[in-house]
């Protein structure tokens, strides 16, 4: 027997449809094609009641499509009334655990629609005196579902709950971006090497490495709070292909408009509802910003590992907060454990990424069926990456320390120092002094000296900290 998330006594009552009768828990908002759902599709085993947000925007667009109908004089009050207040209670969080259907299924997203229409409709009856499948008096398909179609209901609940999932990883990202911002102001004063190609570059300050860090990831949340903005975009009134058919004249308008006075979002109504319905762009510009995110904070995880790497044999510039014994052979091993989950999270973001463009390339003809695996991996994207934020901020950059001698030690006998001196000795006497470091193991500061190209007044002056992290004019 199936193990609902409610609780069943065994007894059932009886569904019709199409293909048959099925025997659907009493206690059950759902009904049967919400039953077939879940017996065909036992695919990522992620389900709908476990994002809360979706079932909400169920709620969302069906109380506007009910509001838009009972204006138009196709519902009559009581009836209006009770779908209303069914909706009321999804938007307020209630019943998700009637919605024990997988993310990914056939059908383009028609079992979703079903979900919602059902369970409304049950609740309706409950609260029209009824009981749950007495469907003549409020019926799933009929009434919740007028002047509707899979193909504009679903898109629509999909934009409107993936924007509610934007609002949770912009509050993530955020608090990330204040946390890098603490630390470059922490570190503003601290001089550490700079490096490209992996080698000695020239001086700057950890606080730059962590100010750089703050801002990569300020332009990414633009970018995305951005590309979030065309879930606001939808396709109500479409009906099955964009014409509109069975839907009264004037609905698709008066339905988006008491969605957007419901919402309280600047939603609109796409201008071709046949391009809109077959059309998942939105979807394909969210991921591709989660991926940008995805690549740069991989990058930030890298460089979080590589300063951290010794503590003795590497560059040990930065120490991360230890979470936990690194190895089950190498006594005293601690791992950078947070950084390397994060890049694990970011190589999911982008290869969700290619599949989020794979399933938008699928369209064919009026309808891309695909949506389904679209938004599992939107879903997916966005959840894990939110995690990831909460997770690195906490468990790991607030904690960072800075090994201050140490960075300073290594710039001081660093051969990338004599960039700064180019200006002064000129390029050919900096080549050589280079050389001659390298060769011998000798300090730039006293080949300089003893070669009588500066005095050690000029050089202290040249090499100062502030002098070398940013454009000054150094006076000698």
């Amino acid at each position: 027997m199936k193990e609902y998330q409610f609780k069943t006594s065994g007894q059932t009552r009886t569904e019709r449809d199409l293909l048959g009768e099925k025997e659907v828990p009493t206690e059950a908002l759902f009904g049967i094609q919400t039953l077939r759902c879940i017996e065909n599709f036992d695919i990522s085993r992620q389900l709908l009641s476990h994002y809360p947000p979706f079932v909400k925007a169920l709620g969302l667009v069906k109380m506007g499509a009910v509001k838009a109908n009972n204006e138009l004089k196709l519902i009559n009050d009581g009836i209006t009334n009770a779908i209303v207040e069914a909706c009321q209670e999804l938007m307020d969080g209630k019943h998700t655990e009637h919605f024990p259907i997988d993310l990914v299924q056939g059908g383009a997203g028609t079992s979703v629609n079903m979900n919602a229409n059902e369970v409304i409709a049950n609740r309706a009856l409950e609260i029209l005196g009824k009981k749950r499948g007495e469907y003549k008096y409020c019926h799933p398909n009929d009434h919740v579902n007028m002047a509707q179609s899979t193909n504009d209901a679903y898109p629509t609940a999909m934009h409107l709950g993936l924007y509610m999932l934007h609002d949770e990883l912009k509050a993530s990202l955020e608090k990330l971006i204040e946390s890098f911002e603490k630390k470059s102001i922490e570190f503003k004063e601290m001089v550490k090497m700079g490096r490209t190609q992996l080698q000695d570059a020239v001086p700057m300050t950890l606080g730059q490495s962590f100010g750089a860090y703050m801002d990569a990831m300020k332009n990414e949340l633009k970018r995305i709070d951005a590309a979030s903005k065309e879930f606001l975009t939808i396709n109500m009134g479409a009906t099955a292909i964009g014409t509109g058919i069975t839907a009264e004249p004037g609905y698709a308008e008066l339905c988006t408009q008491y969605i957007k006075d419901i919402s309280g979002w600047d939603i609109v109504l796409a201008e071709n509802l046949v391009e809109a319905t077959n059309d998942t762009s939105a979807m394909v510009g969210y991921s591709s910003a989660m991926k940008m995110i995805a690549l740069r904070l991989s990058k930030i995880c890298n460089d979080l590992r590589l300063m951290a790497s010794g503590p003795r044999a590497g560059l040990g510039e930065i120490n991360l907060p230890p979470k936990q014994p690194g190895s089950s052979i190498m006594p005293g091993k601690v791992n950078p454990v947070i950084p390397e989950v994060v890049n694990q999270v970011c190589f999911k973001v982008i290869g969700n990424d290619l599949t989020v463009s794979m399933a938008s390339e699928a369209a064919q003809l009026e309808l891309n069926v695909m949506e389904p695996v679209l938004v599992q991996n939107l879903i997916e994207s966005s959840t894990w990456l939110k995690r990831a934020f909460d997770t690195l901020r906490v468990e790991c950059v607030d904690g960072i320390v800075a090994n201050e001698e140490h960075c300073r030690s290594v710039v001081e006998h660093s051969i990338g120092i004599v960039t700064a001196l180019k200006p002064f000795i000129g390029y050919a006497n900096s080549t050589e002094i280079a050389k001659e470091a390298l060769e011998t193991g000798g300090s730039v500061y006293q080949l300089v000296l003893d070669k009588k190209l500066l005095t050690q007044e000029q050089l202290d002056t040249i090499l100062d900290p502030k002098h070398m992290v940013r454009p000054s004019k150094v006076e000698i």
